[in-house]
């Protein structure tokens, strides 16, 4: 056959479909490593009652993460613009198992011990945990196409709903029957296993033997960035911070950044005080709890691939970039500031009904990360995922304590109800009337601070 009857052939094949397989272990991986974010939320009353750890104290517990999330989201970009985006995920995920499996061992210290190694643990934890969703992002704009990038970017932003939904009625049960050590040894066992698959089957799109020609065309035609991984090398220099002064000087970039520490801010609400909230706050059991949780967790997944679809059906129909992002982004923070009203009843099932609903906003709103991708030079995505991850963990310091302080102060969660809803008014503000038009942004950029 000759060469030009090969490349026909090769056109007309039908394209493979392998970018879903790698969203979903992108899912897969991606609840694992919301699970063992949200573990503490699960055993901290039992764990606080062991160690005799106050609200405050597990306030800056719960807060340990976030510091070294914040700390590393730079180097962690960093590394993924000048390294393999799988390879630096695979090692990731075996550094937060093992951490996530020593936190099993606490029982066995003294309560002041305990508690030290409980906060080196969670710190060590946001260390290794902090290139997962700048990769997540990374691979995801090198594996979907703009047209489907909103959607594929919100299903992998649903795994954190996924994980509450399939774990945490789980460690519930964990916590009940065999104590909360064994939540770590069961999450960091499964960490471990995952590891090994990921490294198996996961591959960039030029590497990867299962898709064809056909496809990677669709891809490259489509603005993925499929060879950007190929153009890496270990020589490149250390962080070049005139990429920061780049970000930080663009209006939308901002914009666009206190937009991801408002919707953080419910997020960190949910996996670490939520649980907590209906335990002390409205009389529930740990078990009852586990399940309950889920319920907000589906809806929020239900939001996250509403506001994907949404975004990429506007976008199909002609409407431009920014109406196509800003407007789930808009009405899903809306939506989340609703969570306020949980002040005014006394049911506990309308209290969960009433997270459900801001828990779907969040999910509406969570097509923010796409904007990651929409926004950054092809040879600068893995820095600005981490920037903006950066801004939003910021809140996951930020709110723990805050939240923390609150109820110590006042004796309930009435305070930290209207601390929280407020970001959701917040964010919805910045993106209607702060940050103008969503487009990419170029080298040019730089020196005119677009």
């Amino acid at each position: 056959m000759k060469s030009g009857e090969i490349a026909i052939g090769a056109a007309l094949a039908k394209p493979s479909r392998v970018r879903y397989w790698v969203l979903a272990m992108l899912v897969l991986a991606s609840a694992v490593n919301l699970g063992d974010r949200a573990n503490l939320s699960i055993t901290g009353t039992a764990m606080s009652a062991d160690l005799g750890i106050g609200s405050v104290g597990l306030g800056y517990v719960f807060s340990a993460f976030a510091w070294a999330y914040v700390l590393a989201q730079l180097p962690a970009g960093w590394l993924l613009d000048r390294f393999d985006s799988i390879k630096v995920y695979g090692v990731s995920l075996v550094l937060w198992s093992l951490c996530t499996f020593a936190q099993g061992f606490l029982g066995a210290f003294s309560v002041a011990a305990a508690l030290a190694a409980l906060f080196v643990l969670r710190f060590l934890l946001g260390l290794v945990e902090s290139p997962v969703s700048p990769a997540n992002n990374y691979i995801v704009a090198s594996w979907f196409p703009l047209k489907e990038r909103g959607l594929a970017t919100s299903i992998y932003n649903s795994a954190q709903y996924i994980a509450v939904v399939v774990f945490v009625p789980l460690m519930g049960l964990l916590v009940h029957k065999a104590g909360w050590p064994s939540v770590f040894y069961v999450m960091g066992a499964l960490g471990l296993v995952l590891a090994v698959v990921w490294f198996k089957v996961m591959r960039n799109p030029l590497a990867h033997p299962r898709a064809n020609a056909a496809e990677i065309d669709y891809l490259r035609t489509g603005g993925a960035n499929v060879n950007v991984d190929a153009k890496k090398t270990a020589a490149k220099p250390g962080i070049d911070f005139s990429v920061l002064g780049f970000f930080l000087r663009s209006r939308l970039m901002v914009g666009v950044y206190v937009g991801q520490y408002c919707l953080t801010s419910l997020q960190y609400f949910f996996i670490t005080w939520f649980p907590i909230y209906l335990v002390r706050g409205r009389g529930m059991n740990i078990v009852e709890v586990g399940f309950l949780a889920t319920l907000p967790a589906i809806a929020g997944f239900i939001g996250g691939l509403a506001g994907g679809y949404l975004s990429d059906l506007l976008l199909r129909n002609g409407r431009s970039l920014s109406v196509a992002r800003k407007t789930p982004f808009v009405a899903g923070m809306l939506l989340a500031s609703s969570l306020v009203f949980c002040n005014f009843v006394d049911s506990p099932y309308t209290v969960v009904a009433l997270m459900s609903l801001a828990i779907f906003g969040k999910g509406l709103a969570a097509v923010n990360w796409a904007i990651v991708s929409d926004t950054s030079p092809p040879n600068l995505v893995g820095f600005a995922g981490g920037l903006f991850n950066l801004f939003g963990s910021l809140s996951g310091i930020v709110t723990p304590i805050v939240v923390g302080y609150a109820v110590s102060m006042v004796g309930s969660f009435t305070g930290a109800m209207y601390f929280v809803a407020a970001h959701g008014l917040i964010g919805a503000f910045v993106y209607v009337f702060c940050i103008g038009r969503i487009h990419r942004l170029d080298q040019d950029d730089r020196l005119t601070g677009a």
